[in-house]
């Protein structure tokens, strides 16, 4: 059973940057496509990007790109969100997920969770 754990998370003001971090309890981790959701309070989880197992292909949602980069260290079994110039709207809960594909996270098709960690970003 893969475990994702997410960290990064906090407090930050407008126009600040975060990094944050999924790390998987299992080698297996590098076989995997992973990708990281948000959940606004009152709104549904949606997909902010997603990195195939080898890192090759990205996806970052339209509306985000240009401020967010996903990249992944399979040695270190992390990927990473970086999130720059943020936004009150970019607050939430960010949740990673791992799946068999991109287009698998994309459609939602995920077995495995982390638990989540919040982003606030201030005015």
């Amino acid at each position: 059973q893969l475990q994702l754990q997410e960290s990064g998370g906090g407090l930050v003001q407008l126009g600040q940057s975060l990094r944050l971090a999924c790390t998987a309890s299992e080698s297996t981790f590098s076989n995997a496509a992973v990708g990281w959701f948000r959940q606004a309070p009152g709104k549904e989880r949606g997909i902010v990007a997603a990195i195939s197992y080898n890192g090759r292909n990205t996806y970052v949602v339209d509306l985000l790109r240009g401020r967010f980069t996903i990249s992944r260290d399979n040695d270190t079994a992390t990927v990473y969100l970086q999130m720059n110039s943020l936004k009150p709207e970019d607050t939430g809960t960010y949740y990673c997920a791992a799946s068999g594909t991109t287009s698998q996270l994309r459609a939602m098709v995920i077995p495995y969770w982390g638990q989540g960690t919040q982003v606030t970003v201030s005015s």
